[in-house]
């Protein structure tokens, strides 16, 4: 048996990087798992290589800056399961590295849309579920260094300051029903998300030269599952409300 088994889950931005190492990981160690991310063909793939694992992988293609994707894929998950165990807010995209005096309208609702409102409605949903299930739950919510360090734009760093209060909030608020929730600090990972930075603000981008010159080597993408695994997990059953730093000692810099 696998340290997940008998629990089903939810994990956004699943088609790769830090998604699809979780995914594979929690299927690997048992877990039923709902995959979403907007690329379908990538989503497919992902389940066609996990056949014969101890999880199954059912493919919800969506994307999560929409209200009715992360209220959908949470009844999938239990339609296809029968209830949910874990969420995972994984889907995120970067900014373009502005300044406040910068940004531009559509990056602010684009970052915003998917890195803050995505997890504050699939999260309002899991909390729901869970407790109409009558069941504990774990929520894990990949933040990041720029919660705390000026390392990229405001917008960003922003959005992923907002994501620590939610999970810290939640860990809270909902204690006394079981439900935990905690947050990963990413550091520098080798993913796709500097693919949707599109052309940086190189003035902003050149003041921030100091802050990133700090940064180890970027990780693995799964590193970053090894932590999630292991929040999602009974072997974390006291600890909700945490901050885990995965990023190479870069917080300590």
């Amino acid at each position: 048996m696998g340290r997940l088994t008998g629990k089903t889950a939810v994990v956004t931005g699943a088609s790769s990087g830090m998604g699809k190492e979780i995914v594979t990981l929690y299927v690997k160690e048992g877990a039923n798992v709902v995959a979403v991310a907007r690329r379908k063909e990538r989503l497919e793939e992902l389940a066609e290589s996990l056949k014969g694992e101890e999880g199954k992988v059912a493919v919800f293609p969506g994307d999560i800056s929409s209200k009715d994707v992360n209220e959908a894929m949470i009844d999938f998950a239990v339609e296809q399961f029968g209830q949910l165990d874990i969420l995972v807010n994984n889907a995120g995209v970067m900014d373009d590295m502005a300044a406040v005096g910068d940004f531009s309208d559509d990056k602010l609702m684009n970052v915003f849309n998917v890195n803050v409102y995505g997890p504050f409605y699939a999260t309002r949903k899991a909390v729901n579920t869970f407790k109409a299930q009558g069941t504990p739950g774990s929520i894990v919510s990949i933040a990041s260094e720029g919660a705390y360090k000026t390392c990229a734009g405001v917008v960003y760093c922003a959005s992923k300051s907002a994501v620590v209060a939610l999970s810290r909030n939640t860990a809270y608020m909902y204690k006394a029903e079981g439900i935990r929730s905690n947050c990963i600090i990413a550091g520098g990972f080798k993913t796709e998300i500097a693919n949707s930075m599109g052309m940086p603000n190189m003035e902003a981008y050149g003041k921030l030269q100091p802050v990133l010159a700090t940064s180890p080597e970027p990780g693995e993408p799964i590193e970053i599952a090894r932590a999630a695994l292991f929040l999602a997990s009974d072997e974390a059953t006291y600890i909700s409300g945490a901050e885990l730093a995965v990023d190479g000692g870069w917080c300590a810099s």
